[in-house]
């Protein structure tokens, strides 16, 4: 590693093996699973059929609980890394609160868990479909793709678009152009997410040797591919219109986000080598409520619909 890599304060620790709840808790990262849950919810409200309100509520606590756990897997697996950076030192694991070997038994055991309610009280298909999502995440984007190419989050963003559509399957049963179209928002959403983050935390990933962009190609080329991707991301926002799964009301709303986000990202491209940062943190502060509010009009407008 980086003989100038983060020292960490030991103010903090505890005694191994003096884990308390908050702190498995921790593991499961908790904002992260919340926009997981909230977007199967939409995937699951904008379906067509019908879910009983149990299973609904069934298929989002596996959803909720299998993303959970291979954020839990990701933490003990990127351990050695985490507690050299600035962003994810506090993490239960760097910090002495939780055992490795513990938190992957933990992950594990809610993975298997998880996949197993949902086939028992959902359906196959979105059982299959999260066991997917987290294999991908795991194996895939954390074991594989993350500390060997500068396309890891393009490439390992793939699992945290899947959960719309294992909403979407466990209410109707299938996979459709719709839900893809869904899956296809949030894919193309995490590269300028992402890449606003890791501009600003270049120094973060060149210590501890993670390839992202930044370090591999330069802010320049990142700043650029965040662009280009920001503009690719407006007209696919827009295909849940045109596939019938969304109106005119979420339409109107996904152009009118869209073109602050691009604005955002456009700020980003046009900031020069040194001025990238502050216009880098607003594009991902932005970000993050973006695909919220994105989501969000969708599901309000559904609600409003079957009001009606």
């Amino acid at each position: 590693m980086n003989s100038g890599n983060l020292a960490i304060d030991q103010s903090n620790r505890r005694p191994v093996g003096g884990a308390r709840v908050a702190d498995y808790l921790a593991l499961l990262k908790p904002r992260v699973m919340s926009l997981v849950v909230f977007t199967a919810l939409v995937g699951l409200a904008l379906a067509p059929g019908g879910l009983h309100p149990l299973a609904a509520l069934a298929a989002l606590v596996c959803i909720a609980v299998g993303a959970g756990a291979s954020g839990a897997i990701n933490m003990w697996y990127d351990a050695d890394i985490d507690g050299q950076m600035l962003r994810t030192c506090d993490r239960p694991i760097p910090r002495g609160h939780v055992r490795p070997g513990a938190a992957l038994a933990f992950g594990t055991v809610l993975s298997v868990a998880s996949v197993l309610a949902m086939a028992a009280l959902v359906n196959l298909l979105s059982a299959a479909l999260l066991a997917m999502t987290i294999a991908f995440y795991v194996f895939i984007y954390t074991m594989w793709l993350k500390r060997r190419t500068p396309q890891n989050i393009v490439i390992g963003g793939a699992a945290g678009a899947f959960p719309p559509m294992i909403g979407w399957a466990a209410a109707s049963g299938d996979v459709s152009l719709a839900s893809i179209s869904l899956f296809a928002i949030i894919f193309f959403w995490t590269p300028p997410h992402f890449w606003a983050l890791a501009l600003y935390r270049a120094d973060d990933y060149r210590n501890v040797g993670v390839p992202m962009l930044p370090v591999v190609a330069g802010k320049a080329a990142t700043r650029r591919q965040i662009l280009i991707y920001s503009l690719i991301l407006f007209p696919v926002t827009l295909t849940p219109v045109l596939l019938g799964a969304c109106g005119l009301a979420y339409g109107l709303g996904a152009a009118l986000l869209g073109l602050v986000f691009v604005a955002f990202a456009y700020r980003v491209w046009r900031a020069g080598e040194n001025g990238a940062d502050g216009p880098a943190r607003r594009l991902f502060g932005y970000s993050i409520f973006y695909l919220f509010a994105l989501f969000a009009v969708m599901l309000g407008e559904r609600l409003v619909g079957a009001w009606i």
